[in-house]
């Protein structure tokens, strides 16, 4: 075989072999042990694959390619998550269908993925804007409304003026849009909700039963944000009516000394004849109402607010009247929309209460108020029957037994993480099924009428109303309601993106049912997934989204698993050459596809997992590419020295602690240290001068994972049977992993002198007698001691 192999001629001969031999394709019920795989299935945006999907799919592939050789039925999947904005964007921007300009993507996409080697079983292929799919994403839908995990709410939400859709928080992180990163603001809208809260207590519980990360379960701890801490009641002075708090420092309330509400707060309305500055408050509300929900709940920024005049409350545990506020930093849709304030203990609080001149009262021991609020412990201090008290945790417990006593608060449990905002006003996505009946109300669309399709428009634009391209079409909208006959109007509404995603894993157990999402007896065999690699950027989205509609349909038995992933992993970015993240603007950007045109596809397989460590960022290094090029060419005129006699054992030990070293790397993720003693190996051999056609076939088995199609063409050439992806995978015999010749010192009065080789079991006399060979020309006076450490050293005390 050449020196350089013609990588493009045999790269396309063995992805026609595989096809053709169907030997990817994954058995429903088979004898041998199940391994499902799976990664993130791509949104087929029209430029195609970039570096970061090849690292991100490089691992579970490996990973899929060695269970298959150890013997594993192996589910490997791939399909499209094809609803979302870029195709509706494009769509309006060229007047082409999104169906059209979806359809045209996934084909590319599926070009690109099948010219880099995966091991995808095609057969289960799938996108969620088929109709056949989302049938099953509206049924379950239904699910969810049936059993009241489907509400719709008038509230403050995130809106992107640009694609002119409501955002969820996971979906306007920073304040930004996740789709085309313009600013967010603050919209008032009636918006279909999913009860997401309902199950974070069971979300938490999952986290404990997989094997995630335990950065990826800490995010998702962090996200829902679970707290145990009381509800307070603080009365309003001279009006029958409560201000409900929520906090997680109930011994801390002798120190409150007042009280901020969202500016939103329907108290205020109500109440708003009792304000003497009724204008400053509506101003603030205006200035509020312009500003994202990240902007308003920064720590670092200017306090403003606004005192109401005319209103004040009392604090429950000690009488005194206190000042309410409006404050941009309290938000409506957190917690019950008004806080209490102890900024004494505090830093917002403090820097509020010095601001506007409001008392600090000191409850908690340790710090200097003078200066910022203290955080710490200490004794409790001006705080009447919990003065004397050391410890939070004592100080608390007694404090919710005085308000549970007096009627005044009791113990509750809050959590950050907000229900899930589930419309979007655009085209391209799965209709919601549901009716809008003036006499029945919401009713669901009957099931034997899924799936609801998508109306065939020309027009995609949404409406400035902010109501979808569907409310536009009356075909679309005008119906019958299921329950009465009577004349209804659809919802007009469709879902975000993630719902799709959210059950994808469930369809590829069965992907051409038309009676059901999977067959159950299919999803007990392959669920639950057994090794999920995916990106850091959806553990709070697309990840928390579908163990939540898992653990949903797993309650109502239509799943056999609570959680749907038993393991998942990350991988870092890769960055560009520059080490900055790679963006078309920066010019920075690789295209795998020239990659593969120019070095191979085993090329780019291989350099995405030896780059750096899998799980960190790691610039793109152009020499690194040509490096694992240059290994590889090597490696393919391994055949050109092949000593046909298999008695040569000289590799013996370098090739068995080579398998122990990749086959523990790999599932490790250690995929860059795994080719790294692979490279080693390949040194030694060439430093042998020649390697056996039995330790050949173990490297080339070894190799195979990362780099498959060079592996077959050089198994065939040496006669291998079928295909290497199908042989079995090398075990290594752990006594030969050991080096039957070690290195020793030898010291003369405990100097080092120079190293000897010996073999690892040499006697302690031969090794004494080879040691003082060895410096017998630096030997002077008389011996009077020998020493041999075994394995280590020989001394030799002369005097």
């Amino acid at each position: 075989m050449a020196k350089m192999y013609n990588h493009a001629e045999v790269e396309k001969k063995w992805q026609a072999k595989w096809e053709e031999a169907g030997i990817f394709k994954a058995e429903d019920f088979s004898d041998k042990p199940k391994f499902y795989g799976l990664v993130e299935f791509p949104y087929p945006s029209g430029a195609g694959m970039h570096v970061g999907h090849i690292k991100a799919y490089s691992s579970v592939e490996v990973i899929a390619r060695k269970r298959r050789m150890q013997g594993f039925n192996v589910m490997f999947p791939m399909g499209f998550d094809s609803f979302g904005l870029p195709a509706e964007n494009y769509a309006i921007k060229t007047g082409t269908h999104p169906a059209v300009i979806t359809a045209k993507n996934i084909e590319h996409f599926t070009e690109q993925l099948k010219t880099v080697g995966y091991s995808f079983d095609w057969d289960r292929d799938l996108a969620t804007s088929n109709p056949d799919y989302y049938k099953w994403t509206q049924w379950i839908f239904l699910k969810l409304f049936e059993k009241g995990l489907v509400f719709r709410a008038n509230t403050l939400v995130n809106y992107c003026p640009n694609c002119k859709v409501v955002l969820s928080n996971e979906d306007s992180q920073g304040g930004k849009c996740d789709v085309c990163h313009s600013d967010v603001v603050q919209k008032e809208k009636s918006v279909w909700y999913l009860r997401i809260t309902d199950y974070a207590d069971k979300l938490l519980e999952g986290l404990d039963t997989v094997d995630f990360p335990e950065n990826v379960k800490q995010q998702e701890v962090n996200w829902i944000g679970k707290s145990e801490g009381a509800f307070v009641d603080f009365s309003l002075k001279d009006i029958d009516e409560k201000l409900e708090i929520y906090t997680t420092r109930c011994d801390t309330l002798f120190g409150v000394t007042f009280m901020v509400m969202a500016p939103e707060h329907p108290l205020i309305d109500k109440y708003k004849d009792r304000l003497a500055n009724f204008d400053e408050v509506e101003k603030y509300r205006e200035t509020c109402s312009k500003k994202t929900e990240f902007e308003r709940t920064q720590l670092v920024k200017d306090k403003t607010g606004v005192k109401l005049d005319g209103i004040s409350a009392i604090n429950p545990v000690n009488g005194k009247e206190i000042p309410i506020f409006i404050a941009d930093y309290v938000m409506m849709g957190y917690g019950t929309g008004a806080i209490m304030a102890v900024p004494a203990h505090d830093q917002r609080d403090y820097e509020f209460a010095v601001k506007f001149g409001i008392d600090i009262i000191e409850v908690i021991e340790g710090g200097d108020i003078s200066k910022e609020a203290y955080s710490g412990d200490g004794n409790m201090i001006n705080s009447d029957f919990l003065d004397g008290l050391t410890n939070k945790k004592d100080s608390i417990a007694k404090m919710l037994a005085f308000l549970e006593e007096k009627g005044i608060g009791r113990r509750g449990i809050q959590y950050k993480m907000k229900d899930w905002a589930f419309n979007r006003q655009r085209y391209w996505g799965e209709p919601i099924p549901l009716i809008h009946c003036s006499r029945c109300g919401v009713v669901g669309v009957p099931y034997e009428e899924l799936p609801l399709t998508l109306p065939d428009v020309k027009n995609f634009e949404p409406g400035e109303d902010g109501n979808s391209p569907l409310a536009k079409i009356d075909s679309f909208v005008n119906c019958k309601c299921p329950k009465c006959g009577g004349d209804a109007k659809r919802e007009t509404d469709t879902m975000p993106q993630w719902a799709g995603s959210s059950w994808y894993f469930l369809r590829f157990c069965d992907p051409g049912n038309d009676n059901a999402l999977a067959d159950s007896e299919k999803l007990k065999y392959w669920m639950p997934v057994d090794w999920y690699n995916g990106g850091m950027e959806h553990v709070t989205r697309h990840l928390i989204y579908s163990r939540f509609w898992h653990r949903f349909l797993y309650d109502q038995g239509i799943v056999n698993t609570p959680e749907p992933y038993a393991k998942r992993t990350y991988q870092g970015l890769i960055l560009g050459p520059d080490g900055d993240k790679m963006s078309k603007s920066k010019g920075n950007v690789v295209d795998p596809m020239d990659i593969v045109r120019e070095y191979g596809a085993d090329t780019l397989r291989l350099y995405v997992l030896f780059m750096g460590d899998y799980g960190a960022a790691t610039p793109w290094s152009e020499n690194g590419v040509k490096g694992c090029k240059r290994f590889l060419d090597r490696f393919a005129a391994l055949p050109d020295i092949v000593d046909k006699k298999s008695s040569d054992t000289s590799l013996e030990s370098a090739v068995h602690k080579t398998i122990k070293k990749v086959s523990e790397d790999i599932e490790q993720m250690k995929f860059n240290t795994a080719v790294a003693a692979m490279m080693t190996l390949l040194n030694d051999v060439y430093a042998n001068g020649s390697i056996n056609r039995d330790d050949l076939i173990v490297f080339i088995k070894l190799l195979s994972p990362f780099a498959p199609h060079i592996c077959e063409e050089m198994y065939e050439s040496l006669g291998g049977e079928g295909f290497v992806a199908t042989s079995a995978w090398p075990e290594y015999d752990p006594a030969k992993t050991v080096d039957q010749t070690i290195e020793i010192a030898v010291q003369i009065n405990g100097k080092l002198k120079t190293t000897i080789m010996i073999d690892k079991d040499e006697p302690k006399e031969s090794a004494i007698s080879k040691g003082k060979e060895a410096v017998a020309d630096k030997l002077s006076g008389n011996i009077v001691k020998e020493i041999y450490v075994p394995g280590k050293i020989v001394n030799i005390v002369v005097k």
